[in-house]
C-alpha cells in the first residue's frame, strides 16, 4: 500500500467512524444543546486528546497489552463502565431545569474537557480500535511511530470537523433546546443513553 493509498483509505474509515453516532456524539450534542457551544467545543478538545493519549499508548507498544491481557482489558472495562454510569445517573437524578449564569460557574471549561478525555481513556474499544486498525494502514518500510501520530491526527482533525458541524446545528435550535422541560427531558435521555453505553461497555469482550 503506498502513502497515498494509505492516507486516503484511513480518512474514509476515520470518517465513517467519526459518523456513526457513539458516545462522543451525545456528549457534544447534549452539552451543545444545554451549556452551550462553547462548553461542547472543550468537550471535543478533550475527546481529542483521549485520542492522542491512545496513540501514544499505541506508539510505544502499551497499547497492545489490551489485546493480549484479559485482566487489563476487563480493568479498563470496568472503570470505563462505573465513570459512564456516574455520568447518566447524574443526568437522570439531578437533570437540570435551566442553565443561568450560575450553572455555568459551577462548571468549568476545563471540567468539560476533563469529560471528553476521560470518556475516551477510559473505554477500552477505543484502544483495542487503535491497536488492530491503524498499524493496517501504515505504509511498509515507514515508521510506525511517526505514522501512528499522523493517522491519529488525522482522525483527530476529521473527529474536531465533526464536532464543529455537530455544535452549529445546535444553534438555531437553542431557543427551544434551552426550554425548562426540553432541558430536563434531554438531560434525562442523555442520561439513559450513557447507562446503555456503559452497559454495552460492561458486557463486551475483546
Amino acid at each position: 500500500m503506498t502513502v497515498n493509498d494509505s492516507l486516503f483509505a484511513f480518512s474514509l474509515a476515520a470518517l465513517l467512524l467519526t459518523l456513526t453516532p457513539g458516545l462522543d456524539t451525545a456528549l457534544i450534542l447534549r452539552t451543545a444543546c444545554a451549556e452551550g457551544g462553547k462548553k461542547a467545543f472543550h468537550a471535543a478538545l478533550g475527546i481529542d486528546a483521549g485520542c492522542f493519549v491512545w496513540g501514544v499508548l499505541v506508539a510505544l507498544g502499551l497499547g497492545a497489552l489490551l489485546a493480549v491481557s484479559e485482566m487489563a482489558y476487563t480493568v479498563l472495562k470496568v472503570c470505563g463502565a462505573v465513570y459512564l454510569s456516574w455520568l447518566g445517573l447524574q443526568l437522570l437524578i439531578r437533570p437540570r431545569s435551566s442553565f443561568s449564569n450560575g450553572d455555568d460557574n459551577n462548571v468549568s471549561q476545563g471540567s468539560w474537557f476533563i469529560r471528553g478525555m476521560l470518556g475516551n481513556v477510559l473505554n477500552p474499544k477505543m484502544g483495542i480500535f487503535y491497536v488492530s486498525f491503524l498499524p493496517q494502514f501504515i505504509p511498509a518500510g515507514h515508521s510506525p511511530l511517526i505514522w501512528t501520530f499522523i493517522l491519529v491526527s488525522i482522525h483527530v482533525a476529521i473527529g474536531t470537523i465533526w464536532s464543529v458541524t455537530l455544535i452549529l446545528s445546535t444553534h438555531f435550535a437553542s431557543a427551544v433546546l434551552k426550554k425548562s422541560r426540553v432541558v430536563r427531558v434531554m438531560d434525562r435521555a442523555t442520561g439513559g443513553l450513557f447507562l446503555c453505553f456503559a452497559a454495552k461497555l460492561a458486557i463486551s469482550t475483546r
